[in-house]
C-alpha cells in the first residue's frame, strides 16, 4: 500500500549530514506501523516524504502503486488531501472551534456538502469514543480526548494511511496506551494504514511492523509474533 524504495533524503544539521539513506520498506494496508529510534534517527524525515511534504533527493515513493513523490505540488497536495490523514503531537486543533467543527475541516476542503459533512465528521468521533463531546472545544478537553479528535480529523476523509509524529509524546502513561489502542482497533476495523514516528515503548510494543533505524539508515524490520 506504502512503498519507501532507496530513499535519500540529506540535509546539513549542525555541521553534519543527516536525513534518511537508501532506507526501504513497505507497509500493507491494515497494518500499525512504527519508525522507532532515537532523536536524529530519520524519523521525521522519513515521515515527511511519506506524507509527500518533501521530495527525496534520490529513490520513490508509492502509493497504492502509484510513484507519488515527484508529482506536481497540485496533484500531491490533492493526494494529501483526499488519500493521507496526519495527526500531530501538539494536536494542533483550531482552539475556537469545537470538536465537530476540527473534524469537518478536511472535508469542507474537500467540497463536501455541509449535511454530509456533519454526518461524516459526527461518525468519525463516534468511532474514536467522543460522540458526547461533539460540542466541546479543545480547552474544555483534556489531552487524550482531543488527540482523539485529532484521530477523527485525520479519519473522517477515509484516507488509506494516517501518519503520526509522536502521537503520544504530549499524553501521560494513561492516556498514551488506549490512543494506540485505538489506532490499532481502526487499523484492523476500517482497513486504514498507520505509519508512527515514536520511541515510545507503548507504542512500539503494540505494533505490527517496527522499522528500527539509526542515523538515518534502516537497521532491522521486527513483526509482531
Amino acid at each position: 500500500m506504502l512503498e519507501l524504495k532507496d530513499i535519500t533524503r540529506a540535509y546539513e544539521l549542525g555541521g553534519e549530514k543527516a536525513g534518511a539513506f537508501g532506507v526501504s520498506f513497505t507497509v500493507p494496508a491494515g497494518c500499525l506501523a512504527v519508525l522507532a529510534g532515537p532523536s536524529g534517527s530519520g524519523k521525521t524525515t522519513l515521515l515527511q516524504l511519506a506524507g509527500l511534504l518533501d521530495e527525496p533527493d534520490e529513490g520513490e515513493v508509492f502509493l497504492e502503486g502509484q510513484a507519488v513523490s515527484r508529482l506536481p505540488e497540485k496533484d500531491r497536495c490533492e493526494l494529501r488531501l483526499r488519500r493521507l490523514g496526519f495527526v500531530f503531537q501538539a494536536f494542533n486543533l483550531v482552539p475556537v472551534l469545537s470538536a465537530l467543527e476540527n473534524v469537518m475541516l478536511p472535508l469542507q476542503l474537500q467540497g463536501m456538502k455541509d449535511e454530509a459533512v456533519r454526518h461524516r465528521a459526527a461518525e468519525a468521533l463516534d468511532r474514536v469514543g467522543l460522540s458526547d463531546r461533539l460540542e466541546h472545544r479543545p480547552g474544555q478537553l483534556s489531552g487524550g480526548q482531543q488527540q482523539r479528535v485529532a484521530i477523527a480529523r485525520a479519519l473522517a476523509p477515509n484516507p488509506v494511511l494516517v501518519l503520526a509524529d509522536e502521537p503520544t509524546a504530549s499524553l501521560d502513561h494513561a492516556h498514551g496506551g488506549p490512543l494506540m489502542d485505538l489506532m490499532k482497533q481502526q487499523c484492523s476495523e476500517s482497513g486504514v494504514s498507520f505509519l508512527v514516528a515514536s520511541h515510545d515503548p507503548s507504542v512500539i510494543s503494540r505494533a505490527d511492523l517496527v522499522f528500527r533505524l539509526m542515523d538515518g539508515r534502516l537497521l532491522a524490520t521486527e513483526r509482531a509474533s
